[in-house]
Order: C-alpha cells, then sequence, then structure tokens
C-alpha cells in the first residue's frame, strides 16, 4: 500500500513497526502535493521545511520507544482560518494575505502536543462565508472525483486534501455545515461536535455562537482518534465545555442493537435528490437489520431554519468583521483621512459574497429592524433547539438526514444566485442553531461516479452514539482516480 493511501492508526502502526518513517511518510505527501494540487488547489500555503523538522523529531521519539500518540508523525493539515504560530492564516482573503499569527490555536497546540506533523494550510471559501469554496481570493478548489464540480465549503480545501491523499487527515470548521457538506461531497468522514467540545481560541471566528472545529478523515475510527485528542475544557475559550471526553474511537465498536433512530420527515422532501433518498432508506434498513429502531418522526421548525440562520450569522459577521480595517493588521489601503483608509481596505480586501453578508447582517442589527429580524432569529433558533430536545428526550439516540441536496455541483452552477447557494446548507444549519453534534459517513458513489454521504445527528455530547452508528454506515473508501 502506498505511504499516502494509509490511514492514521495504518500509518501509525507501520510507524512503530519501523515499515515506514515518519520522514518518509511526510516527503511522499509533499512529493503528491507537488503533484497534484495544481489541477485540486487544495492549499493556500506549504509547510514543507516545518513539516520535515517535525518528522524527524517524531522519528526520533520513535526511535527511543517514546512516541507521543498514535498521532505522533502523522502528517496533516489545517483549514486556513486557524492559527498557527509562524504560518501564514488568510482566511482566504486579500486582507489577511500576509498575517502570520503570533500564536497557536489550541486544536493545533493540542495536537502538535501529539506530535502531529503540519503539511501547510488549506483553501476555503474566505471567511468560512460559502458552500462551495468558489469564494476564495486565491482561487477555487476542484473536486477531486471531477474537477469540473466543487468540492463543497467552506472547508472544501480540507475535504479534497483528504479525499486526494494530500494530508492523512484535516481539521476545518463548521458554523453552517462547512465540515459535513464537503464530506459529503468528496467522499470522506466529517464531524461536527457539540458546540463547546472543542475549544475556539485561536480560530478566526465568523459567527461566534455557531462556530465548531471540526474534523476530516479517511473513515471513522481515525476521526474519533483525533477528537479524542483535540477535544475538552480550555481556559482560553469561555465557552468550551467540561464534558467528559470520551475514546471515540473504540466507540466505532459498540453494538446498536436496541438504539432508536429517528428519520424527520422534514428532512425527506423533493428538494432533496432521489439517488439520496434512496441510499437513506438502504441506510435505514441495514441498522434496522442490526437491531436498531428506525422511525419517522418530528421536527416541526426545521423550515425556518434556513432563514434563521442567515440573519443570525450575518449578524454576527458583521460584529466580528469589523475589526478589519487595516488600522491595526492585515491590509491597509492608504487614504486621504481614516474614514477614507477604512473604506478602500475594506472594499478591496474583501471579496463579494463577505461583502453581501456584512449588509445583510448590517441591515439586520440596524436601529428600527434589531427586533424585527434579529431578536425574532433568536426566538426561532429557541424553538428549532427545543424540536431536538424534545425528540432526544423521547428516547431517539440519534437522528438520520440527508447531509444536503445533491451531490457535488458544478463549478458556477450556483454563484450567479446567492439564494440558490444559500439552499445547499438546509440539511445541516439547524444543527449548528442548536449546538448539537453530527457526522457524515460516506457511503458510496454514485452512477456519475460522485461521492454520496449520509448525515447523524446526535443529543449534546453525544458523539460516542454517532460513532457507534457511523461506523456501521459507512462504505468502503471511496478513492478518487487522479
Amino acid at each position: 500500500m502506498p505511504i499516502t493511501d494509509m490511514t492514521v492508526l495504518d500509518l501509525a502502526q507501520a510507524l512503530r513497526d519501523k515499515q515506514v518513517s515518519s520522514e518518509e511518510a511526510t516527503n511522499a505527501h509533499l512529493e503528491r502535493i507537488a503533484a497534484l494540487d495544481g489541477q485540486l488547489n487544495a492549499y493556500i500555503t506549504v509547510t514543507g521545511e516545518q513539516a520535515l523538522a517535525a518528522a524527524r523529531a517524531a522519528d526520533r521519539r520513535l526511535a527511543q520507544g517514546q512516541a507521543l500518540s498514535q498521532l505522533d508523525g502523522v502528517p496533516m493539515a489545517l483549514k486556513d482560518i486557524i492559527c498557527s504560530k509562524g504560518v501564514k492564516a488568510t482566511c482566504a482573503s486579500k486582507i489577511l494575505a500576509n498575517f502570520v499569527p503570533p500564536y497557536d490555536a489550541t486544536c493545533w497546540q493540542r495536537l502538535a502536543q501529539h506530535g502531529a506533523v503540519l503539511l501547510g494550510k488549506l483553501n476555503m471559501d474566505e471567511f468560512a462565508m460559502g458552500s462551495s469554496t468558489e469564494n476564495s481570493a486565491f482561487g477555487l478548489t476542484h473536486n477531486p472525483f471531477d474537477p469540473d464540480r466543487v468540492p463543497g465549503g467552506s472547508s472544501g480545501g480540507s475535504a479534497a486534501a483528504v479525499a486526494a491523499d494530500l494530508a492523512v487527515y484535516a481539521l476545518g470548521t463548521d458554523t453552517g455545515g462547512s465540515v459535513r457538506q464537503p464530506a459529503h461531497f468528496c467522499g470522506v468522514v466529517g464531524v461536527k461536535p457539540t458546540y463547546g467540545r472543542i475549544s475556539r481560541y485561536g480560530v478566526v471566528p465568523y459567527a461566534s455562537s455557531l462556530d465548531q472545529v471540526g474534523i476530516l478523515a479517511k473513515n471513522c475510527r481515525d476521526a474519533g482518534l483525533i477528537l479524542s485528542c483535540i477535544a475538552g475544557k480550555d481556559p482560553m475559550d469561555s465557552t468550551s465545555a467540561p464534558a467528559t471526553v470520551e475514546n471515540y474511537a473504540a466507540a466505532c465498536d459498540l453494538e446498536i442493537k436496541g438504539m432508536r433512530i429517528g428519520i424527520p420527515e422534514e428532512f425527506v422532501s423533493d428538494a432533496i435528490d432521489p439517488v439520496i433518498l434512496g441510499e437513506l432508506e438502504a441506510a435505514a434498513a441495514q441498522l434496522a437489520g442490526l437491531g436498531a429502531s428506525v422511525e419517522t418522526m418530528s421536527l416541526p421548525h426545521t423550515g425556518h431554519a434556513l432563514p434563521a440562520y442567515y440573519i443570525l450569522a450575518t449578524a454576527e459577521a458583521s460584529s466580528n468583521l469589523a475589526r478589519y480595517d487595516g488600522a491595526r493588521y492585515g491590509l491597509r489601503v492608504p487614504g486621504d483621512d481614516v474614514q477614507e483608509m477604512f473604506v478602500r481596505t475594506r472594499s478591496e480586501g474583501f471579496g463579494a459574497e463577505v461583502k453581501r453578508r456584512i449588509m445583510l447582517g448590517t441591515y439586520a442589527l440596524s436601529s428600527g429592524y434589531y427586533d424585527a429580524y434579529y431578536n425574532k432569529t433568536l426566538q426561532v433558533r429557541t424553538l428549532i433547539k427545543e424540536d431536538y430536545d424534545r425528540a432526544f428526550a423521547a428516547g431517539f439516540d440519534c437522528l438520520l438526514t440527508p447531509p444536503a441536496p445533491s451531490t457535488a455541483f458544478r463549478i458556477g452552477a450556483n454563484t450567479a444566485d446567492p439564494l440558490t447557494m444559500y439552499m445547499q446548507d438546509i440539511c445541516t444549519v439547524p444543527v449548528n442553531l442548536a449546538g448539537l453534534p453530527a457526522l457524515v459517513a460516506p457511503r458510496c458513489l454514485t452512477d456519475e461516479g460522485l461521492p454520496l454521504g449520509l448525515q447523524l445527528i446526535g443529543p449534546p455530547f453525544g458523539e460516542s452514539k454517532l460513532f457507534a452508528v457511523a461506523a456501521k454506515l459507512e462504505g468502503p473508501r471511496l478513492i478518487p482516480e487522479l
């Protein structure tokens, strides 16, 4: 098996058995990036020298029998919204094109403490605002299964890199589906944990009450291992939770007999591709065959989730992105006075989609509209969360849904109509509004050769249940022909 085909656990075992070194594994990935990323554009920054130095250090530990963890010496990559000291964090925006953070994000710091080898920073929709990775100042990313199609977004670079074996695993962020939808489009596992499960310190904010660090991996067991390594309370993030961190890789072996799994009727509609609905039905039958009870149920306020999300997320974005003014860091475009400098910097630094969302959010927060839009949205968010609370209180262990209305769409297909693009998030945004964990597991390739996955939604801090069910649902690894 080529080194770059290996999963985290495969490579970890090979490193301990001295079948391969971390330096060899890192070089193999760097060579593959050099050979293939010209056609995919998954990376914004490649940190070759840093990666090789970290790999050599890992090899010294391994030779002395002092491995830090199963992640020690395994090459991975970060979405370019996650800070890593001394490495550019651009958020795929001109306004941060040359920003070098002086500190590490907690999620990366924890991986580094486990011996992870950083290959580089991955492409994304600018400031995580998008569902296709077409909104990057550094060019769009292509889907490894069909270069004429998008990889999803906003963590499209992360999903494409893992699918194409340009990294063994990657971290992304999920504000409204930005880990799960790309996982579905690219045929990998995508995990969005419970809000607060992973520290957001050092992650450039888009919408602070919705953002959560997520994981993209080649299989569920790998994803579970990574989650266990980076989850947990962080004094640097007051929203991080002190909830017990479990062995999520081991959870993949748990039986699901007797579990109660719901299929929300609001997610099964004419808006969803029949091929996805057919696979959903097959998965339900498979779970029933393993002894689970699969039932149709209702989440009555689901139809309000998408408009509520786009008011809440844009309002928070308007506030968070006010800091990019050219006065302190990032791009500065000179003007005749401070006001003109602000206007020129933001006009030239932000892309069209980011400007659109800032304006939408500013409008929702403006005098005379705050109560009608923003406050009303908070009320709707409560109703959506209560729907899920009732479902889990009624005994459902998790919910099974489509991850998106369709498989990967063609590049440019939705760029002319923002509302059509926003509809891509219809299956994922309720999870973020409710702060719940969710996981997308790859199932199969369609007749068109495109990956298809399914989404599982769990109760707060119920990730172990998701891994138990997802491990039964995930199909053989989907590998693109590159």
